[in-house]
């Protein structure tokens, strides 16, 4: 921080001197890492999606090379990622901001649908959305066990290893469900399904059962779970399911129940459009 030396008392101004906010003294620049990063993503708002260095400094008030090292971290991290004009909001924030706004609907219809089915056959039920290669999880409901299993609110799993995204797959035009899972898919368990023409084989299967998907064990060791999707005019914006210990599912009797609120909520969403392949 630079110092400036005042003239004599004498021959000092007497206008009321700048305010600290003005100055950005040491004591009021923010010192963790995270308010530093909240200063960040707060510069950003409708009529600015995009900012320049220069620009991130002064909305932050941050020194410049203070800025510059966090942008890296961030855009590592994929809070912030880098455009033609600067920087702008990256995929985890939008990812973030999606679970609030564009999914607060289909949470809102369909998780009283879903702990209600969660309380009534004992298992784990789960909520989520398709982005991509993966499933984006909007509501979780279940009692202990839930505790138990690696998905939580806003967390992702592959899509070609859960019976949630094999539901929406399935959906998919058969072409666009391929392209995605051309590449290489991570295999969780010993039972997932990675090789490119058993899963295509896998969503046939899936299409001919009116979308339900079963996860033997392919995502978590020890757990199946029975999927559906909710759909409208043949897309598939969300999926529900319900999970439980491998042994012992009743797969068909799960099938049908799952099917069942699928459609219920489904109903819900699109009360004027849905429409069932």
């Amino acid at each position: 921080m630079s110092v400036t030396l005042l003239p004599p008392a004498e021959t000092r101004n007497t206008h009321k001197p700048m305010r600290a906010k003005e100055t950005h003294p040491s004591a009021e620049v923010p010192v963790s890492m995270i308010e530093r990063m909240t200063l960040i993503l707060d510069a950003f708002d409708a009529s600015t999606p995009t900012l320049t260095l220069l620009g991130l400094v002064e909305r932050t008030g941050l020194p410049r090379s203070t800025v510059h090292r966090i942008l890296d971290q961030m855009i590592k991290l994929r809070w912030l990622a880098h455009t033609s004009g600067g920087y702008r909001l990256g995929m985890r924030a939008l990812e973030l901001g999606g679970l609030t706004a564009d999914h607060n609907e289909i949470r809102d219809a369909v998780s009283p649908l879903l702990h209600e089915l969660s309380q009534r056959t004992g298992m784990v039920g789960h909520l989520a959305v398709l982005d991509g290669r993966d499933v984006v999880y909007l509501d979780k409901a279940g009692g202990r066990f839930a505790a138990s299993l690696p998905t939580r609110l806003g967390g992702r799993m592959p899509a070609h290893a859960t019976a949630l995204g094999k539901a929406m797959l399935a959906c998919l035009e058969p072409n666009i469900a391929e392209a995605a899972l051309r590449t290489r898919m991570p295999k969780l368990t010993p039972r997932t399904i990675c090789e490119p023409e058993a899963l295509s084989r896998e969503l046939q299967q899936i299409r001919l059962r009116q979308g339900v998907a079963i996860d033997r064990e392919e995502a978590v060791a020890g757990i199946a779970c029975v999927a559906a999707p909710l759909r409208g005019r043949g897309t598939a914006p969300a999926a529900l399911s319900l999970s439980g210990r491998a042994d012992g599912m009743s797969y068909d009797r799960l099938a049908r129940v799952v099917l069942e609120v699928a459609h219920e909520a489904g109903r819900t969403l699109f009360p004027r459009r849905a429409h069932w392949r």
